[in-house]
């Protein structure tokens, strides 16, 4: 007590903690300098909360510095930047100060399933792309998407309320990698489209059994190199299909899950 190394915190009424002054601690008692010494700490993270919002609307928020400067590190003007937590949408705000910045064009995709994700995460993007407070606005622009029905339900068959036109979607971009587009091509109601020189079909009903078969071939006005056909069963044989470049992919079983 006499030398003034004890101390019981700023009220003089919490428990007694030792105080070591640098002069006694050596190289070995120093706190390591790092290149995230100057990266904000979580007060500032909330200052810049309330500056944002006029109150305290998030409860553990990053500081934008911290996250600015592993964008530094780790992207360069081109990236997409993923963020699977979003919380109260730090990463995006750190991407347009970035993008300002050096007049990059990274992109951010920010995913929240927290019931704030529209009033928390999404406001606070848009309020930091128009300015808020005495901060200048950072132009840009993000999409806002809620999440939908799944397509599989739990028994692992296809969800038929998410509706038939988004399943076809789901199929074709599976197969191709591609947004399905209205064909020029004239074909039965199963066709998809055709890309690189094969031909997709869903041959699909609600509440029927589909059969890839003759009968179906009859229908098919496209011409292709190979026909990838998905049905709830095939009814040919494999000879036959080989022969003629055909593809049969079960419903549900062959569908590629994501």
């Amino acid at each position: 007590m006499k030398d003034n190394r004890i101390v019981f915190g700023k009220t003089g009424k919490s428990k007694p903690q030792l105080k070591r002054f640098l002069s006694d601690a050596g190289d070995k008692g120093k706190t390591p300098t790092s290149i995230w010494d100057d990266v904000g700490t979580a007060t500032n993270a909330t200052q810049e909360i309330q500056a944002i919002f006029n109150e305290k609307a998030f409860n553990t928020p990053k500081p934008t510095s911290f996250i600015e400067r592993v964008i530094q590190l780790a992207t360069n003007k081109n990236s997409i930047i993923l963020d699977s937590f979003a919380g109260s949408g730090t990463t995006a705000h750190a991407v347009l100060n970035a993008n300002k910045q050096d007049k990059g064009k990274r992109k951010f995709i920010c995913i929240e399933m927290e019931d704030y994700a529209e009033t928390i995460t999404a406001e606070r993007v848009k309020r930091v792309i128009k300015g808020y407070s005495t901060t200048e606005g950072t132009g840009g622009s993000f999409d806002f998407y809620e999440l939908g029905e799944p397509l599989f339900n739990n028994n692992g068959n296809l969800n038929e309320t998410v509706g038939e036109i988004k399943i076809r979607k789901y199929i074709f971009y599976t197969e191709t990698k591609r947004p399905l587009q209205a064909s020029k091509i004239k074909d039965n109601k199963y066709f998809l489209n055709k890309l690189n020189d094969t031909a997709y079909y869903f041959n699909y009903e609600i509440n029927k059994i589909t059969s890839l078969n003759h009968e179906f071939l009859s229908t098919i006005k496209a011409k292709a190199e190979q026909y990838i056909i998905y049905a709830d069963k095939c009814l040919l044989t494999k000879d036959f299909m080989m022969k003629n470049n055909i593809i049969f992919k079960k419903i549900p079983r062959d569908i590629t899950r994501f």
